[in-house]
Order: C-alpha cells, then structure tokens, then sequence
C-alpha cells in the first residue's frame, strides 16, 4: 500500500511540474500577438483571422513559438520580456520562504496550496484583458511554483530515500519537465489559432484542479502519518553556506544559463543568419527533448552502477555544455543548429539527474533529512538563469553581438566543470550530527522517527 501511494504521489508531482512548465511556455505563440492586439497594434486575440496571416495592421498570428523579446526594442518588446521574466523573479523572492515553511510544516501542504495558486493563476491568464492583469497572473504563477516545484520534488526525495529508486524517480520527474517545456508552444498555438485564448489556459487549469483533487485524496495535510512528528529541518541559510550545497547550486545556474538565454535570442540569429522561416524557428527545440530524455535514462542507468561518479556525470554534462555553446555561432542552416541544441539538453540532462539525488544525500549526511529548504536552493538556481535569459540575453546580444554571449556560456559551463571534483569523496561521506544520529541516540520518539530508523536500518 505504502509503495502504490508513493507511486501516485510521484504522479501527483509529474503532472504538477509538468503544468508548471506547460504554462510558463504556452504563452510563447500567444502573448504577443495579444498584447499588440490589446494595444491597438493590429493583432488579433481571437480565432477568427486566418492561420499566420497577415492583416491590414502587420498582425501575424503563428501556430509556433513568437519571439520574445524582438531585436527592435520597442516598449512593447520590453513589456513582452519583463512579462516573461516576472515568473522566475517572483519565484526567486519567494523561495527561501517556502522552503522554510515546508521544512516546517510538511510536503503535501505546501504542494496543495502551490496548486490552488497555479490554478488560480492559469484562469486569470484565461480571462485577462489588459497587461496589468497578465502580469499579476504571470507573478502569481511564480508563487505557486516556488510552493508546488519545492514541495513536489521534496517530497519526492523523502518518499524514495532509497537508491537507485531516488534517481529514477527524480529522473522521470525531470522527463516531465522537459516535455512540458517542449510540448507547451505547439499545445498553446495550435488550441490558440482554432478555438481561441482561453481554452489552452482552461484545459491546463482542469487538469491542475484534477491534480489537485488526487492529491487531496491520496495525502490529505494535516492527516495522521510519518510526516506528523517531522524533526525541525535545517535552516536554509546554514544549507546555504554548506559548501558541497553550494557547488552543487552554482553547477545547477550555471548549466541552465544557455538555454534560458538562447530561448529569447536565437530565433532573431536564425532569422537573421540563416534566413530561417516560421517552422524552422518554431521547431528548433523541439528535437532536443529526445536526447534530454536519453540523458536521463543513461544517467541513471549509470548512477545505480556506479553511484560513487554522480560528480563526474555533471562535470562531463557541463562540459558538453560549454562545447555545444561554442559550437551554436559556427551553423549556417537549421538541420545544423539542431545538434548543439540537441547536445546543451543532453548536458543539462546530465547535471540535473547526477545533482539532484546529490543535495538530498548531502542532507541526509550532513545535517537532517528534510529537504525542503535544499530544494529550494535548486530552485533559487534555476530561477537566476530564468529570470536574467528574457531581459539580460537581448541587450547582450545588441551590445557584444550573438557569438560572444555563446562563447562566454560555453566557456562558463567549461570552466565550471572541474569544480565538480569537490564533490569527488561525497559518496564516502558518513553521517556526523545528522538525523540518523538523534535517533540511534535518542531512540525513537513518534511514528516519523521509527519510520526513518528503519529505513536507514535497512
């Protein structure tokens, strides 16, 4: 029974992380179009015109991803890339609280309440008419995935504190990730271009009110279980200074860098060195989920094989990185560009699957086994990459042109990986003041601690 709920738990948190990320890209064929549309600028926010045609007023609805922002710099391009920067910002801020409270009070909480506020946030962008609103239903998004991202991948780490199955399961979680990312622009456009703005955003927000529902049912907060006598977590300003928590958080910016600043500037390069048209842009990243998931696979395959080189999997995912960085200025046609893309999912693929179990075992050997607050430093990580890629990669792009802000991720990522030798001996560690200590020490004192004890027993 234990391990049937853990199992649907884990579902419970895919379909969370994957309409995370489905709403943070589904509004990329969307937005733009409906912010010019709500400015007088000749787009249109409805399905009637035709698909990808163009208006009296220059409006150009695609079923593929728009860029953002464009090259012109105009006060609507700034209002297109603050818009989608306010989401990771919000999360940002956000975070260290968060992770404070799920230490505090449990993972189902949190994670409940994360949903309510996606929810929430998904059916105002249904009903939105003016930016303001857009941007306050965009900022909510950000509070909620700074609850339900934490909470979700927390709670994934406590219900499979064993290895190999931690990996595995953290690994699928990350699967879900990418194809929400991936799946979301062609979902969006196309339910956008055929029944209108507000079905993407309604169908996602059944989904998420379903989820939510199963969670309810599976692990209502507040019940009886392991979770009611929870030991006080570690602060996350303590986590903070650890360290091997820090490599591990500087690896995990650092690797996500490239991709969440090629996403708003590489459509404008293809367009502009390679002449790409329409489906070639909108396809770009479509190709690269595939490897991401084999990155996930042969990381985990390798790390029930040989757990004590979880480092040298990052290490050598960061150096495929860097190389393909380096490598995207140098393609002339689309069928080239591909392949470095292909290989920075690959990369990321890599890091995150070998970091992520990393910060749950360091927890576990270094200070107690709770695990909201060091996976809110995950995600404080990734939030830096996002929030700076919308508003920082542009004007970078105009300043020190496209092939320079490659070559300095590429070599960032490079010369970052040998870093990773840090965390070389982890693997040997033994727990000193940790948990497992108070309770061979102090015996059990309630049901959560004669769980732990028997799991770490075992």
């Amino acid at each position: 029974e234990a391990r049937r709920q853990r199992r649907l738990l884990l579902v419970v948190v895919c379909v969370a992380l994957l309409l995370d990320n489905m709403l943070y890209m589904v509004i990329v064929p969307i937005i733009p179009d409906y912010i010019a549309a709500m400015r007088g600028g000749g787009g249109t926010a409805g399905p009637s015109a035709p698909a990808g045609g163009n208006g009296s007023g220059g409006g150009n609805r695609s079923l593929l991803p728009a860029r953002y922002p464009p090259a012109s710099g105009g006060n609507e391009d700034v209002q297109i890339g603050v818009l989608f920067a306010s989401k990771a910002m919000l999360q940002l801020l956000v975070n260290p609280l968060s992770g404070t409270l799920i230490d505090r009070v449990g993972y189902e909480a949190p994670l409940l309440a994360g949903l309510a506020v996606m929810f929430l946030s998904t059916a105002t962008f249904a009903f939105a008419e003016n930016y303001a609103t857009l941007f306050a239903a965009r900022s909510l998004q950000g509070l909620g995935s700074a609850f339900a991202d934490t909470a979700g991948i927390a709670l994934i780490a406590d219900r499979y504190a064993e290895e190999p199955a931690r990996s595995r399961a953290l690994g699928t979680a990350l699967a879900c990730i990418s194809f929400g990312s991936l799946a979301a622009p062609p979902f969006g456009g196309i339910l956008y271009e055929f029944a209108g703005k507000r079905v993407p955003f309604l169908v996602l927000a059944c989904v998420c009110l379903l989820d939510g529902l199963l969670l309810l049912v599976l692990a209502p907060p507040g019940g009886t279980g392991a979770r009611a006598n929870m030991p006080v977590g570690t602060p996350i300003h303590r986590l903070m200074i650890d360290p091997y928590i820090a490599v591990v958080a500087g690896a995990l910016a650092t690797c996500n860098i490239p991709l969440a600043f090629l996403e708003p500037t590489i459509a404008n390069w293809m367009k502009d060195s390679m002449g790409a048209s329409e489906w070639e842009v909108g396809l770009t990243w479509l190709p690269a989920f595939f490897p991401h998931v084999l990155g996930v696979y042969v990381t985990v395959r390798l790390a029930a094989a040989y757990p004590h080189l979880q480092w040298f999997y990052g290490a050598l995912g960061m150096a495929i990185i860097g190389a393909s960085s380096c490598l995207v200025p140098a393609c002339r046609n689309f069928g080239q560009v591909i392949i470095p893309l292909c290989g920075i999912c690959f990369g990321i693929a890599l890091v995150d699957t070998a970091l992520l179990p990393t910060l749950a075992f360091l927890v576990d050997v270094r200070h107690v086994s709770v695990y909201g607050s060091v996976y809110a430093i995950a995600d404080i990580s990734y939030s830096v990459a996002y929030a700076l890629g919308p508003i920082v990669a542009g004007q970078i792009v105009h300043t020190m042109g496209f092939a320079q802000l490659n070559l300095g991720m590429g070599l960032a990522n490079v010369l970052y990986a040998p870093v990773l030798l840090f965390l070389k001996n982890v693997c040997q560690m033994k727990p000193s003041h940790s948990e497992r200590n108070i309770l061979l020490e102090e015996g059990p004192k309630g049901l959560y601690d004669t769980i732990k004890m028997e799991e770490r027993k075992g």
